[in-house]
This record gives C-alpha cells, sequence and structure tokens, in this order.
C-alpha cells in the first residue's frame, strides 16, 4: 500500500494547473481544443461576409417597430420566430445597420451549442478515443456553415440544434433516473426551440425515436411499447406543449404546404437532398459551391466525389452493423428522422421557383447534422451503461462527464487492513464501470453509502479479512474484464496501479478477420484523413464565396456619398440593385426602408426641381427619365403652347403600361402659376415658376398613348418640348 500511495503522489506532483488537469481528462482537453478552434474559425469565415437578404428585413422591421408582443409573434415569412426578432431588436436599436454584433452572437451560440453536444456524447457513449469522430464531424461539418455565418440561419437554426441536443440529454438522464427534474428541462429545451424556429417541432419525435432506439430493448413493437409505458409522462408534457404551441401558431399562419408539380420533381429533389448535399456533407464535401448572390451558396459536389462518399458512407454502415449488431438502432434512428425532414421539405418548398435547387441548399439539412453525428457516435462507440455488482442495472447516473467512475475514498483515510481491502475494490469497481451492462430505466438518483464505522486496526475484536462480508460494490470475477491498470499481487507485495493505457474503449474492430484487420484500418484511416482535408477545402472554398458581399459595397460606398454630398441632394425612393435585395422582399427593398437603420439615410421626396439617385454601385449621381417623351410640338421655337384654362393634348412616342412613373418636364413660361399633368387615369399638380424651369415629379398611370397638361395662372403661358415618363437614369455626363 504504501507503493501506491508513493505512485499515486508522485503522479498528483508531476505537474500542476493546465498540464494536471490534460492529465486528468485528455479527451475533455482535446475536445475543448477543437471546440475553440471551430468556433474561432467559424467566426472569422463569418466575419469575411456581411448581412445578406432577409437579414436586412428583418433590421428594416425592428427599426420601424416598437418592442411590443405584437411585433415579436408577427411571423416573418411563415416562421414563428420572436426569439430571433428579440435579438434583431436589441441589436438594431442599439448599434444600427451593423453586422459584428451578429457574428459575435452567431459565435456565442456555436460555442453553447458544442459544449451541450460534447457533453451529451461523454454522458450517451462509452469512454473512447473514437468520440472524436463525431465532435468532430458535428464542430466541423460544412453543412452548418450558413448557421454560423448568415444571421437570419442562425437565429433559427443555432437555437434548435441546442434545443435538440439540450432535450436528448434531458430525456436521457430522466430515462436514467426517474427524476422528475428532468422532464421539467425538457420541456424547457423544447420551448427554447419553438420560441426561435417552428421546424423545432421535430424535436418531440426525436426525443420518441432517441429513447426507442437507444434506451430500450427487444424488437420494435416491444421498443416501442416500452417506451411508451414507462416513460408516459414525457410523452404527455411535450403533447401538452405541442398543443398549445399549435394553438397560437395555427392562428397566425398560412399554409405553407405545396404541391409537386410531378414525382420527377419529387425523385430529383431527394436525390439532390441526400445524394449530393447530406452524404457528402458528413463526408467532408461538397467540395464544390454554387453562387447565389450574396445569399449562401448551394451544393456542387462533382460526381466521382459524391459516389465516393456514397461507397464510403455505406461501408462504414456495412461495417459497424457487422461488429455490433446493436449499431443497426443507430441507422435506423438516422433514418426515420431524415424521412421526416425530407417529407417536410418536399412539402413545403416543391412546387415553388426554388424546387429546382431545393436539395442543394444545406441549412435545411442542418438540423439533421446533429441526429447523424450522434448516431455514427453510437455506432463506431456503443452507448455507455452503467452497471452494479452482478452486472445487474443499477439506479446510478451513467459515468461522469470525463467518461471515469466516482473515485473511491481515498485509502490513507483508512486503517491498514482497509486499504488492503479498498485498493482492488476500486479497481474491480471502476473495470465494473467500464464493462457496462445494458440498461433501460432506474426509479431514482443514487445516493451515496454512508461511510462505515470501523474499529481501530489493532482491535482484536474485528475479524480477520477472510471472514468480512461480501462487498456489495465488488461484482464477480466472471462478469468483469480483467482490468489493465491492476497488476497481479506477488510475494513482493500487493496489488499495483499501473498507468491506463489511453484507449479505454474495446476493440471496436470486433468481428473483422484478423487476416482483414489491418487493411480494414488503413481504409478506415484513409477515409478519415481524406474527410479532414475534404472538410478543410469545402470550407475555404464556403468562405471565398461568402465574402463576396454585393450589399456590403453598395451600402459602404453609399455612406460615403451621402456624406459628402451637397446640402438640398434629395432622390426619389427606389428599389435598391436586385443583387442587394430581391424583389421578392417588396416593399422592403425600397431605399427609404432599406436605409432606415443607416447612419446616413438619403432624403426622399415627392417632386423637386433637381433629382438625385443612387446607382448599382451606391454612387451619388444627377438624374434623369429614360421612358416614353412626347413628340415634337408643332409651335417653332416652343414646341407645344399652353395658355391659363388650357388643356394640350401630347403624343407619346410609345405608349406605357399603367405604373408608378416618375415624369420630368423641362419648360418656359412666363409667369408664375400652377399646372395639372394627366396621364391615363393619374395626374399629378405641381407648381410652375417664370422662366426657364424643370421639375420632376411622381405620377402613378398609363395605359395610355398621350399627356395632358393643363395650366392656370393669371397671363400664364408656357411652351414646352420636354415631357418624359419613366424611370430614374444617371444623367450622361
Amino acid at each position: 500500500m504504501a507503493l501506491i500511495g508513493s505512485e499515486v503522489g508522485a503522479a498528483r506532483g508531476e505537474t500542476g494547473g493546465a498540464g494536471r488537469l490534460v492529465r486528468a481528462d485528455p479527451i475533455r482537453s482535446v475536445a475543448l481544443a477543437m471546440i475553440v478552434v471551430s468556433v474561432l474559425w467559424r467566426a472569422q469565415i463569418a466575419s469575411r461576409g456581411y448581412l445578406a437578404a432577409d437579414d436586412y428585413v428583418l433590421i428594416t422591421q425592428s427599426t420601424e417597430s416598437r418592442l411590443t408582443p405584437g411585433f415579436l409573434f408577427t411571423l416573418y415569412n411563415n416562421h414563428f420566430m420572436p426569439g430571433g426578432r428579440l435579438l434583431t431588436w436589441l441589436v438594431t436599436d442599439a448599434f444600427g445597420l451593423t453586422y459584428w454584433p451578429y457574428v459575435l452572437l452567431m459565435a456565442a451560440g456555436q460555442a453553447l451549442l458544442a459544449v451541450a453536444f460534447y457533453q451529451l456524447l461523454r454522458t450517451l457513449l462509452r469512454p473512447s478515443r473514437l468520440l472524436f469522430v463525431p465532435l468532430g464531424m458535428f464542430l466541423f461539418s460544412p453543412l452548418t456553415l450558413e448557421a454560423t455565418s448568415w444571421w437570419a440561419v442562425g437565429a433559427n437554426m443555432l437555437p434548435m440544434q441546442l434545443s435538440m441536443v439540450l432535450a436528448l440529454g434531458a430525456q436521457l438522464r430522466y430515462v436514467r433516473t426517474g427524476r422528475k427534474r428532468h422532464l421539467l428541462s425538457l420541456v424547457l429545451s423544447v420551448l427554447l426551440g419553438l420560441l426561435f424556429f417552428e421546424k423545432a417541432l421535430l424535436v418531440v419525435p426525436l426525443v420518441f425515436l432517441f429513447t426507442v432506439c437507444f434506451l430500450t430493448d427487444g424488437g420494435p413493437v416491444r421498443s416501442v411499447l416500452t417506451a411508451l409505458r414507462r416513460w408516459w409522462p414525457s410523452w404527455l408534457v411535450q403533447a401538452a406543449l405541442v398543443g398549445a404551441f399549435a394553438a397560437v401558431y395555427l392562428t397566425r399562419s398560412e399554409s405553407s404546404l405545396r404541391r409537386p408539380d410531378s414525382l420527377g420533381e419529387v425523385l430529383s429533389f431527394l436525390t439532390q437532398l441526400f445524394g449530393s448535399t447530406l452524404v457528402p456533407g458528413l463526408l467532408g464535401g461538397p467540395w464544390g459551391w454554387l453562387g447565389a448572390g450574396d445569399g449562401a451558396a448551394v451544393v456542387a459536389p462533382p460526381e466521382l466525389a459524391r459516389w465516393i462518399a456514397w461507397s464510403a458512407f455505406v461501408a462504414l454502415v456495412v461495417l459497424t452493423v457487422k461488429r455490433d449488431r446493436r449499431a443497426t438502432r443507430a441507422w435506423v434512428l438516422l433514418g426515420s428522422y431524415l424521412i421526416l425532414v425530407a417529407t417536410l421539405l418536399a412539402a413545403t418548398r416543391l412546387g415553388s421557383v426554388f424546387s429546382a435547387v431545393a436539395g442543394g441548399v444545406p441549412r435545411y439539412v442542418s438540423d439533421a447534422v446533429v441526429v447523424a453525428c450522434i448516431c455514427v457516435g453510437v455506432a463506431l462507440v456503443g452507448i455507455a451503461r452503467p452497471a452494479s455488482a452482478g452486472g445487474e442495472p443499477t439506479d446510478g447516473e451513467p459515468e461522469s462527464l470525463a467518461g471515469d467512475p466516482a473515485p473511491a475514498a481515498e485509502p490513507e483515510s483508512l486503517s491498514e487492513p482497509e486499504r488492503t481491502l479498498a485498493a482492488p475494490r476500486t479497481v474491480l469497481a471502476a473495470a465494473s464501470t467500464r464493462a457496462g451492462v445494458i440498461h433501460a430505466e432506474a426509479p431514482e438518483d443514487p445516493e451515496p453509502a454512508p461511510a462505515e464505522e470501523t474499529p481501530p486496526a489493532e482491535d482484536p475484536a474485528r475479524p480477520p479479512a477472510s471472514a468480512l462480508p461480501p462487498d456489495p460494490t465488488l461484482a464477480p470475477a466472471s462478469a468483469l474484464t480483467p482490468d489493465p491498470t491492476l497488476a497481479p499481487a506477488s510475494a513482493a507485495g500487493p496489488a499495483r496501479v499501473v498507468e491506463p493505457t489511453p484507449e479505454a474503449a474495446p476493440d471496436w474492430l470486433g468481428r473483422v478477420p484478423e487476416r482483414y484487420r489491418e487493411v480494414v484500418t488503413a481504409g478506415l484511416a484513409l477515409l478519415l484523413v481524406a474527410a479532414v482535408f475534404g472538410t478543410v477545402w469545402t470550407t475555404s472554398r464556403f468562405s471565398d464565396e461568402w465574402a463576396k458581399k454585393y450589399g456590403r459595397s453598395y451600402l459602404d460606398t453609399a455612406r460615403i456619398e451621402l456624406a459628402s454630398a451637397p446640402p438640398g441632394t434629395v432622390f426619389f425612393d427606389d428599389v435598391v440593385p436586385e443583387g442587394v435585395l430581391s424583389n421578392l422582399s417588396k416593399p422592403y427593398n425600397l431605399q427609404s426602408r432599406f436605409f432606415a437603420a443607416a447612419g446616413s439615410r438619403p432624403e426622399f421626396v415627392r417632386d423637386t426641381e433637381n433629382a438625385s439617385l443612387l446607382d448599382g454601385l451606391g454612387r451619388v449621381q444627377v438624374a434623369t427619365i429614360q421612358g416614353s417623351s412626347i413628340q415634337p410640338g408643332p409651335q417653332e421655337g416652343c414646341g407645344y403652347l399652353v395658355a391659363n384654362g388650357q388643356t394640350v393634348r401630347m403624343p407619346l412616342n410609345k405608349p406605357l403600361f399603367e405604373w408608378h412613373w416618375i415624369a420630368r418636364i423641362g419648360y418656359l413660361s412666363s409667369t408664375d402659376g400652377t399646372a395639372v399633368l394627366r396621364f391615363g387615369n393619374g395626374s399629378y399638380t405641381f407648381p410652375v415658376k417664370k422662366g426657364l424651369n424643370q421639375r420632376f415629379f411622381e405620377i402613378e398611370g398609363g395605359d395610355d398613348d398621350a399627356v395632358e397638361l393643363t395650366v392656370t395662372g393669371p397671363d400664364l403661358t408656357l411652351c414646352t418640348n420636354e415631357i418624359t415618363v419613366g424611370n430614374l437614369t444617371p444623367k450622361p455626363e
């Protein structure tokens, strides 16, 4: 025992601070390093880009509204997202049209999600370095790049993913302990997702599938019935939450269901979704991107790479199932959830103008990445099952966050005979915990057994160790796997502790014949290296695409131009370029609304003597009109002569349809007065000034091939040969 104490003491004194933490749990240390690298890398990628598309609309709506329940619970494109609206309103109110606060929010959300996902893996899976595979897949998956770069996507998907992870963790703890407080955690986790994205309703069936596939035994029917019978309170509280949410959402939403145009459209969508997006994305793809303007790019994988990815994925499924039949449950869970996602997407995205690329949008399956990574982890490592004496299920929690059993009492605090018994019991209990058995439920959290008072070692009344009753914490030798950390006792001294091997997991190749193991191991190592390099390449290419932001250039240029424009520079309200904000966002693509949250805003008018405009690059330009002009008038040197009280009809060189137009008139007037221009059913009244002048004004009309002009004023006569109706355009220099 002195040898044990000296070795333990030496190990404790070997390093200090961070080094001690790394030695205590190297898996956690490496995992935290991976999380830090992932968050920083994603934040750098996000910072290269800017706001895009829906971001501008959400910011404008926040600028134009007060923070009220009505504003928060207003649907956006039929999406229920009061949480996202709240965060957008707070950032807009404090910083205006600024991007960096959203980068920080997305980085913070990713960090919380990554830590929660790691904790779920450590609680769910057996201790093994193979945990880095599902963790790395999740942290660096190219399928989640949109959620960590584009605010409108991240405001929906990051909370939903966090809701999924927290809900699964709460359900796992409830099943293993029976504690009702975990039901409250489960409800709050689902509610978190629903406050940011109505798609979080999928968390409820996911929790059920998770319970049936991972926390029960037997065939499909027996597993379902067991889950329903044993944990009915969980399904009851989730059903109540879903019912309450549906009552709120359905009263405010419009149906988003669409009908696909054909069966071929459905098959093309599924092929694209699974064949080009999901499976290649899980293995480091898609390796190529197709630019989509200021929005996030869509996948464009090379054909050969796509088939290689599918072959590798199928090989992984076959290998894990052959190694352990229980891995089948992991792939059943993944397939079931993907069916739910594909059905939802097909019902809401097909039959629209975007259905041809709907299957190539990674954000549509970013929630499935959470499920896929969990299932890969279970298939590779297996589920942690706490064990008790004799290999029977215990009522305790799974392994600690570090994956190690709870430490026993320090041997130094016991008498010499007790230390002799405690050391092998501690090591054997640890081996028993690592071995694990199938465990489905437990009535309550375990309570530590009270310490037993022992008489002094020299008490002659104390029976010898061989006469003591069996220790209830010591499993039979037949139920234990030999512990590599326990060296056999010999004549030289008692058992002593040996440094554990780095890999605590069992032989994960399982039933693979010995002659094939070297080839299989080399192939899997090659696949892992290829996936890592593919992920780096794919992410770098996405970063380059995301950095191309027309809206940022337009906005920055406009701010500079407006700040240096001369006093009195005014503009007619016009739409921003299509590349900045699509016409589908109407009326939020108007400049007056787009610049609402900007520090420098243009001054907009309905009529003016001198008009300016912002061109497609954001530069301030002198404006003129391009459209339909009147034909030359009959009066030489005057064109059309209009006297007080008269109305003169002036034919256009081409008809125009009815629309909101801008008109310009250049005229020579004898005195001040008033004029009225009519175009179809529309008209506009404007002041007339003496001398040579021009006027720009808005007019709504059309479906006519001529305009009519009427002037009013004492002794007023007006000559004009310049009337044009159309749209603003920069005046040629």
